[in-house]
């Protein structure tokens, strides 16, 4: 490609509309006037109609598989790409048909623009307001309105100013001022590469004219930086020892040399070198750019977390939130039932708390007091998450606010979150984010720990009755570990009662502190690389919640002792009493292997 050409600014717009509204049409228009079609494809395609006895349609330059030109209607999101003199463009086709919306939510995502299509002889329909909202909800404000297939309606302009007067007052109502409305005819080419003479009663900008006047999101350079971690990439050949924190910018800046914080464990450290690959060496890392860093201290963190620079402005750290989601499967959405939750790269599971308000998108009507959200309704809502996550309000930073919910492995909703809230752990984050900030850091590393001890850190909660054995097990299983020459130790619950539990032992309303102080201790115990088997009676998830916020949960094991389960606590494995005590240990190894905990098989 031509060098002046991959200098061009770029810019991302989503073209959406209902079905048959012309989108396609239009895209190819645009692609065909501009001169940004491949040599010959015009052609190729004139031809292939010629051939098959069809009418030639600029949609058919979009429509590579035969069996969506079959259908008539695009059925997947595709990126589309064409230049004007100005910058280079990419198009995410946004598909209208009512049965693929939810490809819309992850097209729309990524754009800073929309150009939204309607029909002028079929007018608004209730996909044309329902894309408006969802644009509404991404945070999309340039949307320049195509009232498109003028041709059929013999450019009249009663039509047209009827259609625009009521689709503005729409977009009005959810906080959308539209940048233009055009009329144009895909297929006819009026209005969008020149000013057509069957539109003398329009004098406004061409659509390749508006295009170009649009901003791009620059202004994301000057939002806090906001950089979710994709994954840590470990070097070990020729020896080079590099740990490189991967993932993309999302808003703002980072140079070599800026101290960052990870969130929500609140672990920092100092940027020593920007990395990229194949290129020259970069000193900054920048929005919109895939990238990766190096730290001048190792520090764990994990897939999820949101590095920041500690000289900006912290992310939002919370397991509830406020949210305005947009509901799309057919199943409705329920308050109690487990979902999955995405934001950024964090994978969490969720469940509604509960329905603040439900509002029909394509009338802006609403109900309270609902239980339920049914296919394309959007709900104010409180969603309360298993663990805490780092994000930001939507006002703040729609990058970071984002979320699809995810059931039976399909995206079955999103949203923006519109405010955070307090949860119960609220408390003991705090204290464990300054401690982290705080932490003295070895310069062995949890990597080189692991390989010289050939174990991963662990933290086995071995809980259960108060009669079920739980003791012997654990002791057992410390015995075994050790004979194998593992670096493993067990603690009982009554080692932190009398020792760093002293001062408080005795008080009722001192449980959340008790496991708090047991979960500080277990903490220093797997900062030595050591396997650490922990018995308590009858763990709730409420402790192991607080447990987990102090250590991280990648590292904690929980194994239930006895036949029947007695508080609410999610085990990893449950296993019977002391009876078989050596088969129950065994059980417990095996899971270790299998979890890849305990490298070498015995």
């Amino acid at each position: 490609m031509d060098s002046s050409i991959e200098k061009k600014e770029q810019m991302n717009i989503v073209i959406a509309g209902h079905v048959d509204h012309g989108k396609s049409t239009v895209i190819g228009r645009l692609l065909a006037d501009t001169g940004s079609l491949p040599q010959g494809k015009l052609e190729s395609i004139k031809q292939y109609c010629k051939n098959n006895s069809r009418p030639f349609e600029y949609a058919f330059l979009l429509d590579a598989l035969k069996d969506e030109q079959a259908q008539g209607i695009t059925i997947d999101s595709a990126r589309v790409f064409f230049r004007t003199k100005k910058r280079n463009y990419i198009i995410i086709d946004a598909p209208g048909h009512i049965e693929f919306l939810k490809n819309m939510v992850s097209g729309a995502s990524r754009a800073e623009s929309a150009l939204l299509v309607i029909d002028a002889q079929e007018g608004i329909k209730e996909n044309s307001k329902r894309h408006g909202y969802m644009l509404s909800m991404l945070g999309i404000r340039q949307i320049v309105v195509l009232i498109n297939k003028m041709d059929l309606i013999r450019y009249d302009r009663d039509t047209y100013d009827s259609i625009e007067k009521n689709y503005r007052l729409f977009l009005k109502d959810i906080d959308i001022d539209p940048v233009c409305f055009i009329p144009v005819s895909g297929r006819e080419g009026d209005n969008i590469a020149g000013l057509s003479e069957n539109t003398p009663w329009y004098r406004g900008k061409t659509v390749l004219q508006m295009l170009d006047r649009l901003k791009t999101e620059n202004v994301d350079l000057n939002k806090p930086f906001r950089m979710p971690v994709q994954d840590i990439y470990k070097f070990t050949r020729h020896n080079d020892n590099r740990r490189i924190i991967a993932g993309s910018v999302e808003s703002g800046k980072i140079s070599a040399g800026d101290n960052v914080i990870f969130y929500p464990s609140g672990k920092k450290s100092r940027i020593s070198t920007i990395e990229s690959f194949n290129t020259a060496p970069l000193k900054s890392a920048v929005s919109g750019k895939s990238t990766g860093f190096t730290l001048e201290e190792q520090i764990y963190v994990s897939r999820g977390e949101i590095a920041v620079n500690s000289l900006e402005e912290k992310p939002k750290i919370s397991s509830r939130f406020k949210a305005s989601l947009f509901w799309l499967s057919r199943n409705p959405l329920v308050t109690g039932k487990e979902y999955l939750f995405k934001l950024c790269t964090s994978r969490v599971k969720a469940k509604i708390e509960d329905i603040l308000k439900v509002v029909d998108a394509s009338d802006l009507s609403y109900e309270e007091n609902k239980r339920v959200i049914n296919r394309h309704d959007v709900a104010e809502c409180i969603i309360k998450l298993s663990k805490a996550v780092a994000f930001d309000e939507h006002e703040k930073n729609r990058a970071t606010s984002r979320f699809v919910l995810v059931d039976n492995y399909q995206i079955c909703g999103g949203g923006i979150i519109t405010e955070a809230m307090d949860d119960k752990q609220n408390w003991l984050r705090e204290k464990v984010m300054l401690r982290n900030y705080k932490w003295e850091k070895s310069r062995i590393t949890y990597e080189q720990r692991a390989e010289r001890y050939n174990q991963k850190a662990t933290l086995i909660l071995v809980t259960g009755n108060k009669d079920a054995g739980k003791k012997k097990i654990a002791k057992d299983l410390e015995a075994r570990l050790f004979n194998e020459g593992k670096i493993v130790y067990f603690l009982g619950i009554g080692n932190i009662l009398y020792g760093v539990d002293a001062d408080i032992k005795g008080s009722s309303n001192n449980r959340q502190e008790h496991i708090r102080r047991l979960s500080e201790v277990a903490h220093l115990m797997l900062d030595s690389g050591i396997i650490l088997i922990v018995t308590a009676v009858e763990l709730t998830q409420e402790d192991l919640e607080i447990i987990k916020i102090t250590v991280n949960p990648d590292m904690i094991q929980t194994v239930w002792v006895g036949e029947e389960v007695t508080t609410n606590i999610l085990y990893d494995l449950k296993i019977e009493g002391p009876k078989d005590s050596e088969d129950n240990v065994m059980l417990i190894k095996e899971m270790l292997v299998d979890r890849g905990i305990i490298y070498k098989p015995w």
